[in-house]
């Protein structure tokens, strides 16, 4: 069975840390880009951060890069986002997901597994 199972959402002020970590089983971890993606109230939902497992090519979208940091460990099939000064904004359910490598790299549409999310409100 493909799960990939999110942690580390909660409460946080503005300013402030968390990191996310996706735990991954059931299928070839190593062939698949790894990713966040997030969906805040009344928005559609985009992707935040992807790793590829082939090439080690990173993706950020332009609002988190510089405070968000995505890693990957291939030998416990665990992927972490580190997020540093979290923002109002980025308050969102916060989903990790799995997809090809190339050429739909990190995109919403082609990612083929998806966790069940995870909540983070960042308070002002």
């Amino acid at each position: 069975e493909v799960q990939l199972v999110e942690s580390g959402g909660g409460l946080v002020q503005a300013g402030g840390s968390l990191r996310l970590s996706c735990a991954a089983s059931g299928f070839a971890f190593d062939d698949y880009a790894i990713g966040w993606f997030r969906q805040a109230p009344g928005k559609e939902r985009e992707g935040v951060s992807c790793v590829s497992s082939k090439s080690g090519v990173t993706y950020y979208e332009d609002s988190v890069k510089g405070r968000f940091t995505i890693s990957s460990d291939n030998a416990r099939n665990t992927v972490y986002l580190q997020m540093n000064s979290l923002e109002p904004e980025d308050t969102a359910v916060y989903y990790c997901a799995a997809g090809p490598n190339d050429p739909e790299f990190c995109l919403d549409y082609a990612m083929t597994y998806w966790g069940k999310g995870t909540v983070i409100t960042v308070s002002s």
